[in-house]
């Protein structure tokens, strides 16, 4: 399953945004509000739930610094991977573009397809506001 979110241009250069998404902690202020928990569990890896879905370990995977980061979850049950991809406008506006590639059977895929989507435009909308 794949899901991207429309490009997202942000007021801010892309070394900024990608410092910033590399910082586990500000995280906690890209979440949607139906978010009932959020747990910094390392410096590579954070917990969240959103309300009546299960718990989700992230952890960063990769990174190439200032254009790409790479998420996946902590857990081989749910394979997935979140990636930002970071591009540069000019020195104080960058773009990112969110994706979600996760491998699910077709009636996992039906039921959190529009959760993960509505999380992932939530995330970019609230990146936006950095």
């Amino acid at each position: 399953m794949h899901i991207e979110t429309p490009n997202k241009n942000i007021a801010k250069s892309n070394v900024e945004v990608f410092n910033f998404l590399n910082d586990i902690k500000n995280f906690e202020r890209l979440m949607p509000d139906n978010t009932s928990k959020f747990e910094v569990l390392s410096e590579d890896k954070f917990l969240f739930a959103l309300k009546g879905m299960p718990e989700i370990v992230l952890k960063l995977k990769e990174q190439f610094p200032h254009e790409k980061i790479i998420f996946g979850a902590a857990s081989d049950k749910l394979p997935f991977t979140l990636t930002a991809n970071i591009n540069s406008i000019n020195e104080n506006e960058s773009s990112v573009l969110l994706s979600f590639e996760g491998e699910f059977n077709a009636m996992m895929a039906m039921m959190i397809k529009s959760p993960i989507t509505n999380f992932m435009n939530t995330l970019a909308e609230n990146l936006q506001k950095i």
